[in-house]
Parts: structure tokens; C-alpha cells; sequence
């Protein structure tokens, strides 16, 4: 069997690999070759099967065994591994069982260490939980046994190679011409702006998008768990990164960076009581930041908000909600629909009056009109207030009379 032939060839290579002082990708091409010659006398390996075994024997050592396939598809946006023989990828928001599956269960494990290693990482049974990515900034969740009881389980959020830009999410739907322009001329005039939706909404591909917007001649610091973020067109650019191995934390860079002189802060997610510190940096001079956060709604991400401010400091809900309210200028709220769409469906001003309660005043809301015969879902932006009550930081940039 195919199978078989394969993992023959694959001892052999080890064999012939370990004894190499020095194994390039052509070296490693070369020993395959030699072996898949060899191989072809015994074995009938039509030229096709052979092209596809070899491909699949170098994958196996220099990239990620069967998902390099995947990883090289770009119509897949998300690759879930469930166990070494239950695989599932997303496409077009469909999530889809895949007839491919790992060799074995220690195949699998290995494929996980050579990708935790890149990032410098460490997963194991005492670890079995860990964050990372690959080389073109796909993000990479670990969990190992004993936490998953179905085997090592490993997912994977691909990236496109080149950052997505608002004119694309206008093209694809995901945005009207309207709020995106908004949005540009807000992100211009540095209003600090946080992106919240629920999981795989789009929010760190949007906020990617919106920090093209960002002028070249400012001074702009990221701080991310994993590195995801690609401002290419940022000269001034300083991308820090958590390790947890360490004990650097998110909220310990948001305090390094403000003693590295940023026009700027990007925050790719808070979580927990780092809110505290971004919002405090917010207040301080470092206007135009931008941060994402998990939220069903923008009242629900308001309220997660105040919650992760008091997992770090004992302070009057009252207290909070006005720094929350004088920190963030603008909330844009993104939704996957039923038909796996991912949208803006609301862009926010956000206010807080003066008893200590933040009010949100609708700029653009996306309003459903139906669907059509293939399950798409048609909707507006609606245009609400359009501009926001307080437009002095516009009026600064010279942008008010573009409104």
C-alpha cells in the first residue's frame, strides 16, 4: 500500500539524514529522490503518486507533514485539529471535515513542538496550554492531554500573506463605503478606537486594516500574546510580544511602552486587567490607539471592560466608567452571520455623562433586508448620527469641513 511504501521511504531518509553532517532543503530533496528511486524498483509508484509522495516526505521533515496542503490553500481560513485522525478546516465560514489525518498521534505531537520551537515556546503535559504562530503570522492554539482528552489538539487561524486592506473588506461586504471613510478620517485625526466582536468576527484582521491608516511620520508601538499584526507601511514601528515562559505580561509592555516615547499604542487584545493600563494610556496623551476585545454586543463589551479593570485594581464602578468613557472615543462592533459573513454592524461613539454612566450613540448600524436563494445574507449600513457629538479632535486634524 501507498502507506506503507511511504513510511519505508520515511525511515530511510531518517537513516541517511542522521548521518549527513549538514542536510539543506536540496540536500533533504536529494536523499528523497534517491530513495524514492530505489523504492520504484520493488514498488510500482505511478509518476503522479511518486510527485505527491515526495512532496508529502519533504513536508513531513522541513514543514508541517499533511497540513502544509492546507496551509497552502488559500480558500481554507482556519485548520482545527481534534487528535491525530479528526481534522476540520473552515471555508467561507463553513466548517468542513477533511479526509486527511496524521499518521500517528506522536506525528502530530511532533509537528506541534517544531512549531512551538520557532516562537520559542514550551508545551508539554506540566504546560499542555500554549499560544503561538507561524513564520506568515497565523495564529496557533496548543492543548494537550491531559487538558484535552480527545489527544493533542491544535488550531490554527490562517492570515492572508499580504494585510488585508479596508478597500478589500468594502469589496467583500464586510464594510459600506460610508463608515469605512469615517473611519478612515477618525483613525487620521486619532481617535481611540476599540474593535470588539465574538470569536472569529475578524477583529484582528480589521484593526490590521484600520492601522493602514495610520500616518508614516508617527511612532507606533504593538503589543501583542502572539505577534499577528502587519503595519509594513510603518517606517517607526516597534513590535513587542508576551512570553509567558518569563512572566511577560501584556499589561507589564503596555507600562514598558509608554517609556518608549509612542505617538501610538495597538493592544491586538485585552483580556484581563491590562484594560486598566491601556485605558489609562488612552488618558495620557496617546491619543489614536486602537485594541480589540471578546463581546457578544457593544454594551456587553463595555461591561467586560469595566470587569477586567477590576481584576486589577479596587476601584468604584463610577471611577471606571469614566475612564472607560474618556478613553475610548469610537467602538466598532463585528459580527459572523449566519451564512459566515463576518461584518461591521455597528459603529459607536462613546460617552460618558457626568453621574459615572457611558452612553452609546449609534454612527452606522448595518440593518438586514434578507437573503437570497444561496443562503447570503443582504443587508445597509444605515446611517445614524453619521459624525460623532464631539468632533474636536477632527477639528484639530483640519478634517471637520470633510464631514
Amino acid at each position: 500500500m501507498p502507506g506503507t511504501i511511504e513510511e519505508l521511504c520515511r525511515r530511510e531518509i531518517l537513516e541517511q539524514a542522521a548521518r549527513a553532517e549538514e542536510l539543506t532543503d536540496q540536500n533533504l530533496y536529494e536523499v528523497i529522490d534517491r530513495v524514492l528511486c530505489e523504492k520504484a524498483k520493488e514498488y510500482y509508484l505511478t509518476l503522479a503518486g511518486r510527485t505527491a509522495m515526495r512532496r508529502r516526505l519533504f513536508d513531513s521533515f522541513r514543514r508541517l507533514d499533511i497540513l502544509q496542503e492546507l496551509l497552502e490553500d488559500d480558500s481554507v481560513t482556519e485548520i482545527m485539529v481534534n487528535g491525530h485522525r479528526n481534522i476540520f478546516v473552515e471555508r467561507e465560514g463553513r466548517v468542513l471535515r477533511w479526509d486527511g489525518f496524521f499518521e500517528s498521534r506522536q506525528k502530530l505531537e511532533d509537528v506541534i513542538q517544531q512549531i512551538v520551537a520557532r516562537v520559542n515556546r514550551v508545551v508539554n503535559e506540566s504546560s499542555p496550554i500554549v499560544d503561538a504562530r507561524l513564520p506568515d503570522g497565523s495564529r496557533v492554539n496548543v492543548v494537550l492531554p491531559p487538558v484535552s482528552l480527545s489527544g493533542p489538539s491544535l488550531t490554527i487561524r490562517k492570515f492572508s500573506r499580504d494585510p488585508i486592506t479596508m478597500d478589500q473588506l468594502i469589496s467583500w461586504g464586510s464594510i459600506g463605503e460610508e463608515p469605512a471613510a469615517l473611519l478612515k478620517l477618525l483613525v487620521r485625526a486619532r481617535y481611540n478606537i476599540f474593535i470588539s466582536g465574538g470569536t472569529g468576527s475578524g477583529k484582528t484582521t480589521f484593526l490590521n486594516a484600520l492601522s493602514q491608516y495610520i500616518p508614516n511620520d508617527e511612532r507606533v508601538i504593538t503589543i501583542e500574546d502572539s505577534a499577528e499584526l502587519k503595519l509594513l507601511e510603518q517606517p517607526d514601528l516597534i513590535r513587542l510580544e508576551t512570553k509567558a515562559s518569563a512572566g511577560i505580561s501584556i499589561r507589564q509592555l503596555i507600562r514598558c511602552s509608554l517609556r518608549m516615547n509612542p505617538d501610538r499604542i495597538i493592544v491586538g487584545e485585552v483580556r484581563g486587567e491590562e484594560a486598566l493600563d491601556m485605558l489609562q494610556a488612552m488618558n495620557t496623551g496617546h491619543d489614536g490607539s486602537l485594541s480589540t476585545g471578546h463581546a457578544n454586543s457593544p454594551s456587553d463589551m463595555l461591561m467586560r471592560l469595566a470587569t477586567m479593570v477590576l481584576m486589577g485594581a479596587d476601584l468604584p464602578l463610577t471611577a471606571i466608567n469614566s475612564q472607560i468613557g474618556s478613553a475610548i472615543d469610537v467602538l466598532v462592533h463585528l459580527g459572523k452571520l449566519r451564512d459566515g459573513s463576518r461584518k461591521v454592524l455597528s459603529v459607536m461613539e462613546v460617552n460618558c455623562d457626568g453621574e459615572g454612566k457611558i452612553r452609546l450613540a449609534p454612527l452606522y448600524e448595518f440593518e438586514e433586508t434578507g437573503a437570497g436563494e444561496d443562503g447570503r445574507v443582504h443587508g445597509q449600513w444605515k446611517k445614524k448620527l453619521g459624525v460623532p457629538s464631539d468632533t474636536r479632535k477632527l477639528a484639530l486634524a483640519g478634517f471637520k469641513d470633510r464631514l
